[in-house]
């Protein structure tokens, strides 16, 4: 029997009705991507009867799906601020929420007349790309210890056509070894405690050297901090994306850290935690 998008449709919703939050808008996506067109198109042509090719593609999407592997995993790329990024299981999907961390990266690195900037543990590279892409006068670095995960991040430079450096090390490490003293520094570090990785769905599909953040969740920032002095310019800002309750506790490690710097918590838009931001003093 052939299959039109509107029994696509209406199978899909039933099979990730499980998995998902949102199973109609899920199965609008995924099919989207799998029939290359707009959503404007499933809506106005209902009976257009997909192709064996799409109907393959289809079946085995949908079922990827209705195990609960992430979408963006299946089709390959994520939407983030401005632009799509390609996305593997070697790197953490890039969250809405971390786009705070770049709005207030960009106001700072625009305050520079070349900033040196870099983005420590860059994953995708969506951070850095995006920040390059709009900052074209600043020197971007992207910093990551999985090689793998640079592959992509290096794709998605190559993609948009942006200029990044791409080191491979541990957070700052590498700019210390190459004696750069960098500007503005933008980290969304793991930061999810230990113990409770595995009791989360993302545990399952994501990579978790980029979700576990040791015993509280705040062990890599610590390290990272540790590291400022030697790395960044007596005038640098930095900005953390933390846990939606670590607050407090993240603050108390910036001041220890870097007792002359001005240390600010700015929450996201449902009031929780989620950006330290520095501002060391010349």
């Amino acid at each position: 029997m052939a299959l039109n998008i509107a029994h696509a449709l209406q199978t899909a919703k039933k099979c990730l009705a499980t998995v998902s939050d949102s199973p109609a808008s899920d199965a609008q996506f995924l099919l989207c991507a799998a029939l290359a067109v707009g959503r404007a198109h499933l809506l106005a042509y209902p009976e257009q009867v997909l192709t064996p090719e799409q109907a393959t593609r289809w079946e085995a999407w949908l079922a990827r799906a209705a195990a609960g592997e992430p979408l963006p995993y299946i089709i390959g790329h994520r939407a983030f601020y401005d632009r799509e990024f390609w996305v593997t299981p070697d790197v953490l999907i890039p969250r809405p929420e971390t786009e705070l961390l770049l709005e207030h990266a960009l106001t700072a690195a625009a305050a520079f007349p070349a900033p040196v900037v870099v983005d420590v543990g860059t994953g995708s590279g969506a951070l850095a790309v995006t920040l390059a892409a709009h900052v074209p006068a600043a020197r971007v670095f992207a910093i990551d210890r999985s090689p793998a995960a640079l592959a992509v991040a290096q794709r998605n430079a190559a993609a948009q056509g942006v200029n990044v450096t791409f080191w491979e090390g541990d957070l700052l490490l590498p700019c210390i070894q190459n004696g750069l003293r960098v500007d503005v520094v933008m980290a969304n570090l793991p930061y999810i405690p230990s113990r409770v990785v595995d009791t989360l769905p993302v545990s399952q599909w994501e990579p978790r050297a980029a979700l576990d953040g040791g015993a509280d969740g705040l062990d890599l920032v610590r390290r990272l901090l540790a590291q400022v002095p030697q790395a960044c310019a007596p005038d640098a800002a930095l900005f953390l994306e933390i846990g939606y309750d670590q607050g407090e506790a993240a603050l108390t490690a910036a001041q220890a850290a870097l007792p002359e710097a001005n240390v600010r918590l700015w929450t996201d838009l449902a009031g929780l935690d989620r950006l330290v931001c520095i501002r060391c003093k010349k």
